[in-house]
């Protein structure tokens, strides 16, 4: 298990990133326990509680409120983790990585992109 760090809230964040993130079975990549292929090294901010979660199911399992999506006015906002360096891609950078961490190339899952209308409003 992931050794925890208290926050105000009590949430108990992960102690080995350096922003406020939980997941379930999360390793030193931000893999976790849904999605932990190599290629799953990311973690995304969610708007609605400025957690980090390697994937949405995460949230659902560990956090008390719906999730919210990024609104595209806030695409340049900081809001995804590439789980290799820890560089904090905006959500804009992050759709055109082309699945490459631009700051380390680390290979980013493009199946990905499948499911990324459950955190960013792409319509």
């Amino acid at each position: 298990m992931a050794p925890e760090r208290d926050d105000a809230e009590g949430l108990g964040f992960d102690a080995r990133f350096d922003v406020p993130l939980r997941g379930v079975g999360v390793d030193a990549d931000t893999r976790c326990e849904h999605y932990d292929t190599e290629r799953d090294v990311i973690a995304i901010k969610f708007p609605c509680c400025g957690v980090y979660f390697p994937c949405f199911e995460c949230h659902e399992a560990l956090a008390d409120h719906e999730a919210q999506r990024w609104p595209a006015d806030r695409f340049d906002d900081p809001a995804v983790l590439c789980g290799v360096c820890g560089e904090r891609l905006s959500v804009a950078a992050y759709l055109d990585s082309d699945h490459t961490c631009p700051s380390c190339g680390a290979a980013f899952n493009p199946g990905c992109a499948s499911h990324a209308h459950r955190y960013f409003d792409t319509t």
